[in-house]
């Protein structure tokens, strides 16, 4: 991979803790192989068929973990959540805008999940320290004794209305944003380790947990686990993974490894996304990438084109196609055709934590250990509808 140093900007303010270095800028200029980007057969449209690539990369420090990544549209900005606290970045000039750690007023350093409320509320879900709000310049700071579940806060999803639900390592709340009261659930989930929500267009609302998925329509529950068929068959025989469950609260990766092997748990879903109609996509630990059409689990491995069966991280752009972030690489997936970017194709680092979308230039953002990449193409698309 050939690495391209168009500039170093001095972040040494960035944390109190880590002085993040300059943007390492890895550009469509700099590699020669940018364009083979992994698998992709078939036909498509020339909007779609374009070969994506890495356009360039900013480094967060060495042994920093990006975990969540969110676009902000109207304020032009894309918000960064690492192990060591938070960027805002301007998406236009890719400059910094501000960085907030514990002593701006955030809860903890460690962030795993980034939401945007319809006002324009920033809610920071972290690792131990509770759940904090940003608003104006404002802080306050929620923990279990103003209602929330758990100290572990590792997803958010607003679908435009006034609640906001928050998954914790002890159940999901439903806050009322303009009443500030909190509501949990813990016996109704599959279990109440929860690592994902979505809401689809009849606001039922979809947990991954670490058991499987429960979903919410109106006041019915119901779930599905591995014996349902959520997540594909263990065809490589790997080993099943441990951890799981009490006594895994303390590790921050989650130990996907094991002897430096991939391992299997299909039921434990580390992501999930319901698509304009409404199919419902689940990364699993091992099990690969699942979609439910209403009735049926389908599932999608490396067998078909995906980077990796551990799937972290799901979006879907402008233009339909989803992205999974895997222990392998980030995969784009238009329903027929598959691409992927990886080490060789001029990606840092394989396992890709979080993505996000910037529908208006068209490009990917994802995050994995000490720094975001950027992905595009120099074809402009315009989302669909416009």
């Amino acid at each position: 991979m050939k690495i391209c140093n168009i500039g170093r900007r001095d972040l040494s303010r960035v944390y109190g803790l880590l002085a993040i270095l300059g943007l390492a800028l890895i550009t469509a200029g700099c590699s020669d192989k940018a364009d083979e980007a992994g698998k992709q057969t078939g036909k498509e449209s020339s909007a779609t068929a374009a070969s994506y690539r890495v356009l360039d990369y900013f480094g967060v420090g060495n042994n920093v973990y990006v975990r969540a990544l969110t676009t902000e549209p109207k304020n032009g900005a894309l918000w960064v959540g690492t192990s060591v606290g938070v960027l805002e970045i301007d998406l236009k000039t890719h400059d910094v805008r501000n960085t907030l750690t514990r002593k701006d007023g955030l809860a903890n350093e460690y962030v795993f999940a980034i939401g945007i409320d319809p006002q324009g509320n920033k809610w920071f879900g972290t690792n131990a320290g509770g759940m904090s709000r940003y608003r104006a310049g404002q802080w306050k700071t929620y923990f279990p004794m103003h209602g929330l579940a758990d100290y572990w806060v590792y997803s958010f999803a607003n679908k435009g209305g006034e609640d906001l639900w928050i998954g914790t390592w002890a159940g999901a709340n439903r806050l009322n944003l303009r009443t500030g009261k909190f509501e949990t659930f813990v016996k109704e989930l599959v279990n109440v380790w929860v690592y994902g929500i979505a809401i689809d267009s009849k606001k039922r609302v979809w947990f991954g947990t670490e058991g499987g998925v429960s979903m919410l329509d109106g006041a019915r529950w119901k779930s599905w686990t591995h014996l349902d068929g959520l997540g594909a068959r263990n065809t490589k025989n790997l080993a099943e993974s441990k951890n799981t469950g009490l006594g895994t609260r303390s590790r921050h990766d989650l130990g996907v490894l094991s002897g430096g092997e991939a391992t299997y748990n299909p039921s434990y879903v580390f992501s999930i996304h319901v698509s304009p109609d409404d199919t419902v996509w689940v990364g699993t630990w091992g099990g690969g990438v699942s979609h439910f059409d209403g009735q049926t689990w389908h599932n999608l491995t490396t067998a078909d084109g995906l980077a990796g069966n551990i799937v972290y991280s799901i979006a879907q752009d402008g233009r339909g196609n989803l992205w999974f972030g895997t222990n392998a690489g980030v995969s784009r997936y238009n329903g027929k055709t598959w691409q992927t970017i990886n080490r060789q194709s001029g990606l840092a680092f394989e396992h890709v934590y979080a993505i996000a979308v910037d529908a208006e230039r068209n490009d990917i953002w994802v995050g994995t250990q000490n720094g975001v990449t950027r992905i595009g193409t120099a074809i402009r698309v315009e989302p669909k509808g416009k």
